[in-house]
């Protein structure tokens, strides 16, 4: 946790009026120290740089700094990738010293160069902090202001609001797609500075990633969550109504399902009830490596409350189902504590295909939806009956808060990447990556995971919810992270013969 390494000794010990930080969110291919961001290069001008997001051309532009740049790149993150042609642009000036202008063309030079998602902050040894977003604006990004009490104003970058309102900070405003802020000890510059491009944010950030009290793109997660709640309902009672069912009681799996499980209980006139307590100290269980990992842990993480299932029809509500590992142990759990039917009800449509832009999903075929219709889906976990809520009515439920947003990154549901680009032969590629099997020859090996990284912000006090794990892997590679065996998400992987057979969020203020 940011809190148990950043407490009030260390900050106090932190020096100058500037900084960024990092939460580190590893998956797979290396989670060696060295691919720990925030990364750093002295040439030219001393730049320090974080990024959440993925890039879906890191071969070509490894190439390009290779081959063309010249720059040496130590790690399997795309992270780096970012960084260097960040730097090479700025070379590229060839000054001495650079000024606004020269940083807004750099970064439009390499909004055209590098595709993909991307939430970026920068520092420039005694020049400032620059922030920038893809031209999609598929990682969210924003920027608040907080006035001190001796005169002066200090600024932020994070990826929720909710950093800032914990922080004291105040006039959060999103980062624009497409948008470079730079500021300075003096003024804060604001530049649009590509061709507009499909804005499309991505809409799982309000399913399931982003903290409720949280606000994106000018959408507030709680109401959103809420609206899906309401939407869910209306399919809930057609489909029961099919299936001439009767339903005791609602109950969420805790814990991002709690404010639509709520919504959808009142809107149906039924009771609703907390029927699991939640182990908060262990992590996520979709993110953990090898299926049996995951099983093992649902059961640490949850226990049913007997009194709340015993001879009952429950209707569990849950924010998406991935795997289906852990929703099929959660049945499991409350058929054993004597529900007589368990009907499960997801918040977002059935995941199909991968996500490429830095959530850690895993290959098609380990997702339970793939290939299955509703009902094998339901069979597959167990469940008397699964009811999804579809696409349309969860777009609506984002996009009646901020109608300026005509369209959202919905790939893993729909299979349709904003960015282009994105082909069979790439997914194929990744799928490599990702699987269980590849992740578990990994581990065997030594050899850690990279990072998804994640956006978070604020000072000590300000966290938000972001992945966490259970198991860290020990680093066994070399310290330049010159591992060359696996990479994903924030990195890229340059797989050998035999390899090639077998998701960061920054914060900063100034």
């Amino acid at each position: 946790m940011v809190r148990d390494v950043f407490d009030e000794k260390s900050i106090a010990s932190l020096l100058g009026g500037m900084g960024i930080g990092h939460v580190r969110y590893p998956t797979a291919g290396s989670s060696a120290h060295s691919e720990a961001q925030p990364f750093y290069v002295n040439s030219p001008y001393g730049i320090v740089f974080a990024h959440n997001g993925n890039l879906i051309n890191t071969a070509s532009l490894k190439q390009f700094l290779d081959a063309e740049a010249h720059r040496h790149i130590n790690t399997d993150s795309d992270s780096e990738l970012l960084l260097n042609i960040f730097a090479n642009n700025l070379q590229q000036t060839g000054k001495f010293r650079i000024n606004e202008e020269d940083l807004f063309t750099a970064i439009k030079d390499l909004m055209q160069q590098c595709k993909g998602a991307y939430a970026c902050v920068a520092m420039l040894a005694g020049f400032g902090i620059i922030a920038f977003r893809d031209p999609n604006g598929i990682r969210p990004i924003g920027m608040a202001s907080r006035k001190r009490p001796g005169g002066g104003t200090d600024y932020m970058f994070a990826s929720e609001s909710v950093v800032a309102d914990a922080s004291g900070f105040t006039d959060w405003q999103d980062v624009k797609a497409g948008e470079a802020i730079i500021i300075t000890r003096t003024t804060v510059s604001k530049r649009h500075l590509v061709p507009s491009a499909t804005v499309a944010p991505d809409i799982f950030e309000y399913v399931y990633f982003a903290r409720p009290d949280s606000v994106l793109d000018g959408v507030s997660v709680y109401r959103s969550r809420m609206a899906m709640g309401e939407n869910l309902a209306l399919e809930v009672q057609r489909v029961l109504q099919e299936h001439d069912l009767k339903v005791d009681v609602v109950i969420p799996v805790p814990d991002t399902s709690r404010v639509a499980a709520l919504e959808l209980a009142q809107r149906l006139g039924l009771p609703y009830r907390e029927g699991f307590v939640k182990n908060r100290y262990v992590g996520r269980t979709f993110i953990m490596p090898g299926q049996q990992m995951r099983k093992k842990n649902v059961r640490k993480k949850l226990n049913a409350m007997a009194l709340e299932f015993a001879d009952k029809n429950v209707l569990l509500v849950d924010d998406s189902i991935v795997r289906g590992t852990t929703s099929k142990e959660i049945i499991q759990m409350a058929k054993d504590v004597g529900a007589k039917k368990v009907i499960v009800a997801s918040c977002a449509p059935p995941i199909r295909y991968s996500n490429v832009y830095g959530i850690d999903m895993p290959s098609r075929t380990e997702l339970v939806a793939y290939d299955r219709t509703i009902t094998q889906i339901g069979s597959a976990i167990g469940a008397d009956l699964v009811i999804f809520q579809t696409l349309p009515d969860l777009i609506s439920s984002v996009r009646q808060f901020n109608e300026k947003l005509e369209r959202f990154d919905c790939s893993v549901f729909d299979g349709v990447y904003v960015t282009g680009d994105v082909n069979e032969e790439y997914l194929d590629h990744l799928e490599k990556l990702r699987n269980d099997k590849a992740k578990m020859k990994v581990k065997s090996m030594g050899i850690n995971g990279t990072s998804m990284n994640g956006i978070t912000g604020g000072t000590t006090n300000g966290v938000t919810k972001t992945p966490e794990r259970e198991v860290d892997y020990g680093c066994s590679g070399p310290m330049n992270g010159a591992d060359d065996t696996i990479g994903l998400h924030n990195n890229w992987a340059v797989l050998s013969a035999e390899a090639a057979g077998e998701k960061e969020k920054n914060q900063v203020v100034s």
